[in-house]
């Protein structure tokens, strides 16, 4: 096999991990709102008000994504909204990817089945695109936590399944 076609080869592979990770994500995704949308129902109304009033006009990270990319327009968008759901699909769809990609190429980046990993996204977009994380009360940070871990660990599982039937 020459290099050529060796590097090829690794190219394709990358690019099929990338889309394995992508449908991971999604999958991911799903099941991390629901455990979530499970924690937020049985937190107290007070921690509910408190996180809503947390949040940049009241929304979460990707409609505030979208509200500010529709601000450049002059339009406005109400929660939920599709732009902001596909938003929070993408958050979590092209992470995804990276980690099919990297997968193998990177063991490190699976640590711990991928919870390692949810914690770093939990770190970078809950606490890092979110309103001041002082102004949360502890249960949001709980939820995110928990979520991103299961979204982390989920992203993983779906990978090395699609991985191991593609072989």
């Amino acid at each position: 096999m020459s290099y050529d076609d060796s590097r090829a080869m690794s190219i394709a592979g990358v690019l099929a991990g990338a889309a394995v990770g992508a449908a991971a994500g999604a999958v991911a995704v799903w099941v991390m709102d629901r455990v979530d949308w499970f924690a937020y129902d049985h937190v107290p109304e007070e921690a509910k008000q408190q996180t809503l009033a947390a949040r940049p006009k009241g929304i979460d990270p990707a409609h505030v994504m979208v509200e500010k990319m529709a601000g450049t327009t002059g339009t406005g968008t109400s929660q939920p909204h599709l732009a902001g759901i596909a938003a929070h699909y993408l958050l979590g769809v092209a992470p995804g990817a990276v980690y099919g990609a990297l997968h193998e190429k990177m063991p490190g980046l699976s640590m711990g089945r991928g919870s390692m990993f949810g914690l770093g996204l939990f770190l970078m977009q809950d606490e890092g695109l979110s309103g001041r994380p002082q102004e949360y009360p502890w249960q949001a940070h709980a939820r995110g936590l928990v979520a991103h871990v299961v979204y982390g660990v989920v992203t993983d599982t779906v990978v090395r399944m699609f991985k191991k039937a593609l072989r």
